[in-house]
């Protein structure tokens, strides 16, 4: 009888791991976490942090010294009277509490919010029409951009007394000159109380545009064709692409733009200075020029500072103002 022989193999037996030498050093730790801020500061330094800094440190040093330690001199500045000769004496809020009292305070506010609203109303969608006319004209773009350009790179005095000579009252002025040919009394365009913030308006619009309309053209270029011949396809006509592609497109650069030109607005001062001095009847006095006023012919500095830091403050909380309440339609 034949017998089953039945083999049972055993379990390979478990390899040990092999056990480190008794001499090995036990690995230390340096305590120092990937995240940590010790870990950050030394990939930094190997990095190459250390020689970027040295070389940025000239940089910064200079412009500390020529931007921001003026501006901290300022501030500690309109808490003081002084005429930058005599030994500066502490105020505390005298000074603000001086500008605030000045009815002429409030007469230069409001002239210089009326001049920001004719800005905003003349001189803002002009340069928006000037970018999509010269967008459409595509073989004379290059023309076009010098000329809309041309009047920013005149010197801004030379520009304003260009156009005090085109203002002038009498028949000589250009404006005047060509009313007469049409049989009208010539207009005393800054003589006029109700017309002089106007006029000076139109001229500052004339030599501001250029540079509003050639960035609106840049961000005209970056458009994607595709939505042009979708809506040509669709029929829409220059006006419709205009509202429906071409706005919502530059929704952003707008509201960037808006945003300067009304910090720009604020602070106009050339052009009432050299055109008009503050007249007449004080109706075209700016804010920066009364700040002129205090610190060069009144001699108070510490007053002139004072109202500097006024608008500074209220030009932030303007900028902030409108960021908060742009912020979603500029992110949509």
């Amino acid at each position: 009888m034949r017998e089953n022989i039945v083999t049972v193999t055993a379990p390979p037996a478990a390899v040990a791991p092999p056990t480190p030498p008794r001499d090995a050093a036990p690995r230390r730790r340096t305590g120092r976490r990937p995240g940590s801020p010790a870990a950050a500061l030394l990939s930094w330094v190997r990095g190459g942090g250390v020689g970027t800094l040295v070389m940025f440190l000239p940089l910064l040093l200079t412009f500390g010294y020529f931007a921001w330690w003026p501006i901290a001199k300022s501030l500690i500045l309109a808490f003081q009277r002084t005429d930058l000769i005599t030994e500066p004496t502490w105020v505390g809020l005298s000074n603000f509490e001086r500008v605030l009292a000045d009815p002429l305070l409030w007469t230069a506010l409001g002239n210089t919010a009326w001049f920001a609203v004719l800005a905003l109303v003349i001189g803002f969608p002009l340069p928006i029409l000037m970018a999509v006319v010269m967008a459409e004209l595509r073989r004379t773009r290059q023309i076009t951009s010098v000329l809309a350009y041309l009047p920013v790179i005149i010197p801004p005095v030379v520009s304003v007394l260009l156009w005090k000579q085109f203002y002038e009252p009498s028949g000589t002025g250009l404006f005047n000159s060509a009313l007469i040919a049409l049989g009208i009394e010539p207009v005393g365009w800054l003589q006029e109380p109700a017309l002089a913030i106007p006029s000076i308006v139109i001229q500052s619009t004339w030599a501001s545009a250029g540079t509003a309309t050639i960035i609106y053209l840049a961000a005209l270029m970056s458009i994607r064709t595709e939505l042009y011949d979708a809506a040509e396809v669709d029929g829409a006509s220059i006006l419709q692409r205009t509202w429906h592609v071409t706005l919502p497109q530059l929704r952003g650069v707008i509201l960037l733009m808006l945003l300067l030109q009304l910090i720009g607005t604020m602070q106009v001062f050339t052009e009432p200075f050299v055109m008009t001095g503050g007249g007449p009847e004080n109706r075209t006095v700016t804010l920066l020029m009364l700040v002129y006023n205090y610190a060069f012919l009144s001699g108070d500095f510490g007053k002139a500072t004072a109202l500097s830091l006024l608008l500074a403050v209220g030009l932030g909380l303007l900028s902030a103002v409108y960021l908060r309440l742009t912020r979603k339609w500029s992110e949509s």
